[in-house]
């Protein structure tokens, strides 16, 4: 179709899923919401990655001042938190949280990298681990995602077998937030 969106980020042509799920011509419809959260649960977020640093969340209810203003018991999580770590810094530590996010939300037709399936959005960087991932810190994650107002969570990892805590965390926060848990 002559009128599909097609970005100008100039690695753009080597994402065969995007053109495989249809995204140009999703993109004449809409490119995202700058006010829709998605959590990327993951081994972590590069903060500052020129394609994904205008879609990272900033909290300005508990901004970095070593206080924990927002009363959430996390101390400046303003751009995320490092459940593994238990610490406000989601960075990324191996690259694969990193890739999903932008798959997930890079900004796209800014000229720079590739082109998120969200050109606008508000990505919640939450760390769980790097090449071995830690449950307690995913199920904490989940409920953050949740407690911070993000409808969709990004779960792009695998592991072992049925979990009745894994399930029931999916169910509650399916039924209680109308949040969406993908998975890989």
């Amino acid at each position: 179709d002559t009128f599909d969106m097609t970005p100008n980020d100039p690695s753009y042509g080597q994402l065969y899923g995007m053109e495989s799920i249809n995204m140009p011509a999703a993109w004449d419809v809409t490119t995202g919401g700058a006010d829709f959260r998605i959590a990327i649960i993951d081994s972590g977020t590069q903060l500052t990655h020129p394609d994904l640093a205008a879609n990272i969340i900033n909290n300005p209810l508990d901004p970095p001042n070593g206080l924990d203003d927002d009363g959430n018991g996390l101390i400046d999580d303003y751009r995320g938190w490092d459940f593994y770590d238990g610490d406000n810094n989601p960075d990324d530590q191996n690259g694969h949280g990193t890739h999903t996010a932008g798959t997930v939300g890079a900004v796209g037709n800014n000229g720079i990298g590739v082109a998120g399936v969200n050109w606008n959005c508000e990505i919640v960087a939450l760390r769980v681990g790097n090449q071995y991932l830690d449950s307690q810190a995913i199920y904490n994650s989940v409920e953050y995602a949740c407690e911070v107002g993000a409808l969709v969570s990004n779960n792009s990892y695998g592991g072992g077998g049925y979990s009745q805590s894994f399930f029931d965390i999916i169910q509650v926060a399916g039924v209680q937030y109308n949040h969406v848990f993908c998975a890989a």
